[in-house]
């Protein structure tokens, strides 16, 4: 059964026409003011005058914005105007004055619409005046020349190499460092075309020296400036404590001496785990000191380290800059290096020959390498054997203190010759691969005392002792050392 809507009678329950089983509630009927009220709020008073042009709302619109413009009109109080005041013109000397910081319009040639404008004294330049001197710096780059840095600075060519010509008479021009500050001052020119003339250059060519360069009349002449140089050691002491690096750098040790000096210590004792927290270190390293200020600190000289019991006292000597202990003598340790730029092939012990094809002891170390690879000695020594050896090919054989020897096979040049004396790292021959050899490496092989050992376990020392002119020299040198004291 469906219910049809009624006027007036509006569905209870809130569900729209047709809901089954609702009661129907009467609906109140509207007063005429709020009929009015309600068709008044659905007027628009104001109108979009720009739609619609001619229609009943666009005239509407326009009669209620005529009708709000004459009500703001005939309202609006009177308002008195502001009088003004209008300065009387400059004449004279105060017009003169006044005109050069006047603003002129963009009609006049200024550029932002404001400029100063020019008095009747101002004439146009046919050409734009330099100055007549300019001062500048330039930087000496790395890998650069002398001459080239002037002349990208403005130096014409002939006055750059004069001037390089000058400076290479107190200090050769690669001896200049990079980054050296090059003051220049520049002349005055006659033509645009051509470069400004040199009138000065100064700079610091060496740590202890300035140099600079002037005009004279023609021609440029060379002024030299030594810079005085204090040559005191620098000394540092102090407690190990908990960690020996770190106790040296809050000390004041720059990292590269600190690691320098825990390198000379660790051929004679073990860091980690002889040195003790109340061992005291002992640092002395060359250092310069400008009279302009400048510090530079050179090479460590000095490595001390006193545990109380025991005093370690190691000083650089030699031009090969090797440790020596305060007695003038020098000990160097350790396991061998490999004897020539490779990789091993083949290990000591026992396998199968490449050639051969049965299983054989291997008493060497094969380490391959290109062909004609310098071979290196692994510690000094003496040439006890220089020449043809059967299967070793090319072959040479060393003698080294403690009753170690060491050989080296297959090469393809022998570069000493039997009794000559070789020290650490000098080459005695190339990679080859004479003998019983299935291409180019090293057979590197060691003794001691006559039994092949494996190369990985030997460990070879030599100890050498000054005498002499050499001995009254270091201990000079040692004394001067320890006459230093420690900075503060």
């Amino acid at each position: 059964m469906f219910l049809r809507e009624q006027p007036g009678l509006e569905l209870a329950g809130g569900a729209g026409a047709g809901s089954f089983g609702r009661a129907l509630v009467p609906v109140r009927s509207l007063s005429r003011y709020e009929q009015l009220r309600i068709a008044a709020a659905r007027i628009d008073w104001v109108p979009d005058l720009g739609a619609e042009i001619g229609s009943l709302t666009w005239w509407r619109g326009l009669a209620t914005c005529a009708l709000l413009c004459g009500a703001a009109i005939l309202t609006a109080p009177g308002v008195r105007p502001v009088p003004g005041f209008v300065a009387a013109p400059l004449t004279g000397a105060a017009w003169e004055e006044a005109r050069p910081l006047a603003i002129a319009p963009l009609a006049l040639g200024g550029g932002t619409g404001r400029r100063m404008a020019a008095t009747d004294l101002v004439r146009p330049l046919a050409e734009t005046p330099e100055r007549p001197i300019i001062e500048l710096t330039a930087t000496l780059g790395d890998g650069d020349r002398l001459v080239s840095a002037l002349q990208r600075a403005g130096v014409g060519r002939p006055d750059a190499t004069e001037a390089a010509s000058l400076v290479a008479r107190a200090v050769a021009l690669d001896d200049i460092p990079s980054g050296t500050m090059l003051d220049l001052t520049l002349g005055r020119r006659a033509d645009k075309r051509v470069a400004r003339p040199l009138e000065r250059l100064a700079f610091r060519a060496k740590f202890d020296l300035n140099l600079a360069i002037n005009r004279a009349g023609d021609g440029l002449t060379l002024e030299r400036h030594p810079i005085a140089i204090d040559h005191t050691p620098l000394r540092v002491t102090g407690r190990v404590g908990s960690s020996l690096y770190r106790s040296a750098r809050a000390a004041g040790v720059p990292a590269r001496l600190v690691e320098a000096y825990i390198k000379a210590l660790a051929s004679r004792v073990s860091i980690g785990r002889d040195v003790r927290a109340d061992d005291r270190f002992d640092i002395i390293a060359e250092q310069q000191r400008a009279a302009t200020g400048e510090v530079q600190v050179g090479q460590l000289q000095f490595a001390g380290l006193d545990q109380g019991h025991r005093k370690i006292q190691l000083v650089r000597w030699g031009d090969n800059a090797q440790w020596w202990d305060a007695r003038g003598q020098s000990e160097r340790r350790g396991a061998m290096g490999m004897p020539v730029a490779g990789h091993v092939t083949s290990t000591y012990g026992n396998r199968m020959h490449p050639l051969l094809g049965f299983m054989r002891m291997h008493r060497g170390m094969d380490i391959g390498a290109p062909y004609g690879s310098p071979i290196h000695a692994a510690s000094d020594g003496v040439v006890a054997q220089a020449g043809r050896a059967g299967g070793y090919g090319n072959f040479v054989k060393l003698a080294h203190p403690g009753g170690v020897a060491t050989g080296y096979g297959h090469m393809s040049r022998i570069a000493v010759r039997a009794g000559q004396h070789v020290s650490r790292g000098q080459v005695i021959g190339y990679v080859g691969s004479t003998g019983l050899s299935t291409g180019p490496h090293l057979h590197w092989e060691v003794w001691k005392n006559g039994v092949s050992v494996n190369p990985r376990s030997i460990s070879l020392s030599s100890v050498a002792v000054l005498s002499g002119k050499a001995l009254r020299e270091f201990k000079a040198k040692v004394a001067n050392l320890l006459a230093t004291a420690p900075a503060r």
